[in-house]
């Protein structure tokens, strides 16, 4: 009896595969296939993005404003960048700045440029994927999600100055002589925003991400000439109402890079190679409707 015992459980172990190697063999295939869902491209639900946008955007605010208000040490930095612009011959800025103060109109139009349309083109860019570009909105979002959430460690890691609070170098801070509403970094809204966050520039971060978006999926060729506009106008009026230096802009462009790199190793493709509309997820009950076609458009 205990050698049939024996034998039965030998024949088994050599014949029969164990049932444990076929769990661990299923566990990766499961975990790969959940990873593929939540990589895979998906119509974005109107609740989900105004309740995201909302709560990133005031962690954004409060985290932003947290950072201490390193003066010493915003100023010293701002000195530094001054002295390596001008090392390599690009410490345009004053000149810029002095410019175009002595045309009021202008001045004060980029004054509200800047204080309006950082918020109003990037709201309406993000409405537009949302509508037309389903199956690229979560893309995109995660390229600007992730660019404001690497400068937000800039702003921590190198306090900096913006050039209208330095110290001896006759830059006019526009909104103050002007006594327009043009930023919340001056006048009496400036005890609501931290002063010395202006490493990387978020308004050229924002505004290359919407030309970017615009250039790449627009259909038309003006709106594509705009895209490219939009970040170029912005430049000029960071430099020109003395909030930012052009090494700003260049910290902005990185933030953007790191932004394009982590969703595209997330989701396998630049965003604008992603399908235009997708098939309606799964996970939702049943309608009746027909499901979102997979266009690559």
């Amino acid at each position: 009896m205990g050698d049939a015992t024996v034998k039965t459980l030998e024949g088994r172990t050599a014949t029969d595969p164990s049932p444990v190697p076929d769990e661990e063999q299923r566990k990766p295939s499961a975990r790969s296939a959940a990873l593929r869902r939540l990589r895979a491209p998906r119509h974005p639900r109107i609740w989900f993005e105004i309740l995201l946008i909302a709560v990133s955007y005031w962690t954004y605010s409060l985290i932003r404003n947290a950072v201490p208000e390193q003066k010493a040490a915003a100023l010293r930095n701002a000195d530094w960048i001054w002295q390596a612009e001008q090392s390599m011959g690009i410490a345009f800025e004053e000149s810029v700045n002095r410019a175009v103060n002595s045309v009021t109109w202008l001045i004060v139009s980029m004054n509200y440029y800047y204080a309006t349309l950082h918020f109003v083109v990037t709201i309406g860019v993000l409405v537009w994927l949302f509508r037309r570009h389903p199956g690229r909105y979560a893309a995109t979002r995660l390229v600007l999600f992730a660019t404001t959430g690497i400068a937000l460690l800039g702003y921590y890691l190198y306090p900096l100055a913006p050039p209208r609070l330095m110290n001896g170098h006759g830059f006019i801070d526009t909104v103050l002589v002007h006594q327009t509403w043009g930023s919340m970094a001056s006048g009496n809204f400036k005890n609501m925003s931290n002063q010395y966050a202006a490493m990387p520039s978020m308004h050229i971060g924002w505004s290359l991400w919407c030309g970017v978006t615009i250039f790449a999926l627009a259909s038309v060729p003006w709106a594509k000439v705009l895209g490219l506009l939009y970040p170029t106008v912005t430049l000029v009026v960071i430099v020109a109402t003395a909030n930012h230096f052009w090494l700003d802009a260049v910290g902005g462009l990185i933030c953007l890079a790191f932004g394009y790199a982590l969703s595209c190793t997330w989701y396998g493709a630049l965003p604008n190679r992603l399908p235009k509309v997708v098939a309606e997820d799964a996970s939702r009950p049943r309608t009746g409707r027909r499901p979102w076609p997979l266009r690559a458009q």
